[in-house]
């Protein structure tokens, strides 16, 4: 296993949805987050917050990306999600996990995706 931080149940708000009309009101989804940082050892060592990554403002920027926008699919917010992470941050890969609250008689419905950034960074799809 990989040294990494995670980030369990993190309250976002989001309009989303197919329908139009599940899109017009907020919805709370949760995000559980596995940040891959290959640094870690390093931060630990010197106890220094700039070789890792700081969580509190992971969060509050996540928070601004899942509003940014109404999104149809928990999918394209979950990829958006990666993609902020893996271009903004001293992340090697990030698993993400969106958790939606939407079917009645089911307790949630989620993604989960692992993305890398090397191989983003070859598919051109992130700045490396």
């Amino acid at each position: 296993m990989s040294d990494h931080i995670r980030i369990n149940g993190m309250e976002v708000y989001a309009y989303i949805g197919v329908p139009d009309e599940e899109r017009a009101n907020i919805q709370k989804l949760l995000l559980h987050l596995k940040l891959y940082i290959d640094s870690f050892p390093l931060a630990a060592r010197g106890d220094d917050l700039v070789h890792t990554v700081n969580y509190a403002d992971v969060t509050l920027k996540l928070r601004e990306l899942a509003l940014a926008r109404p999104r149809k699919l928990i999918e394209t917010l979950a990829e958006d999600t990666a993609r902020f992470l893996l271009a903004e941050y001293p992340v090697r890969a990030a698993e993400v996990v969106v958790e939606k609250f939407i079917l009645p008689g089911v307790q949630s419905v989620a993604v989960a995706i692992f993305r890398e950034k090397e191989l983003m960074s070859q598919e051109g799809n992130i700045n490396a």
